[in-house]
């Protein structure tokens, strides 16, 4: 049982091509735009529970929470035009956005501020740990879903990757490198930076690797 269990949670290596993959970014069809949707919707209600763990947040919604502290705006209008500014530096890196690139910035923001607004903040330390973790593991399961329509990348993926073409520096690294920079003028501004930023740190790659998994093996024919 725990054999099975374990091969069931092998992560993936590859993004797996699924059956709702779309040809093109704009290849339209409605059980691939339902689970795009999905996705990016319980991506952001994974970010609100980082947020209401009250242990720190994600590189990027630490920035977003800072820039909100500083704006007339919640947390879920700073996150949305911080992805707009972003979008905006795919120019000159010559990036093409996708349906997904805009669903992205409108879907994510808004269950982004959906789940702040009626997820209860804990207090408690253990009570916030649960919250991180689940927080980390549905980013994980939306990034599969998300990812694996090929409707376009999120305009911070899509940032990244643009720069990694531009300057042949590796992907890691360039995503490393624009983490670290928008953590730390996040943190200046006022986000949360905490023990939930760490574990995003360490575990997001992880847990999309296993839900790139999960996904592989249950559209396997």
């Amino acid at each position: 049982m725990i054999k099975r269990i374990n091969n069931w949670l092998k992560p993936h290596r590859t993004i797996p091509i699924t059956p709702w993959r779309a040809t093109n970014t704009w290849n339209l069809a409605p059980l691939r735009v339902l689970i795009l949707a999905i996705g990016l919707f319980i991506f952001g209600l994974g970010e609100a529970l980082l947020v209401q763990s009250n242990l720190g947040n994600s590189p990027w919604v630490v920035f977003a929470q800072g820039l909100s502290t500083k704006l007339p705006l919640s947390i879920g209008w700073s996150t949305f035009a911080i992805s707009c500014a972003v979008l905006l530096l795919w120019i000159p890196l010559a990036q093409k956005p996708g349906f997904g690139t805009i669903s992205n910035i409108v879907l994510i923001a808004f269950a982004l501020q959906l789940g702040v607004d009626h997820i209860p903040e804990q207090k408690n330390f253990w009570a916030g740990l649960v919250y991180a973790l689940t927080g980390i593991a549905l980013v994980g399961i939306a990034s599969s879903l998300y990812i694996t329509t090929g409707l376009g990348a999120g305009p911070r993926d899509g940032l990244m990757t643009g720069i990694h073409y531009k300057t042949q520096v590796r992907v890691g690294r360039v995503r490393l490198g624009i983490e670290a920079l928008v953590l730390m003028v996040g943190a200046a501004l006022g986000g949360q930076v905490g023990v939930g930023t760490a574990l995003f740190a360490l575990l997001v790659g992880q847990a999309v690797a296993i839900s790139f998994g999960v996904m592989a093996r249950l559209t396997h024919k």
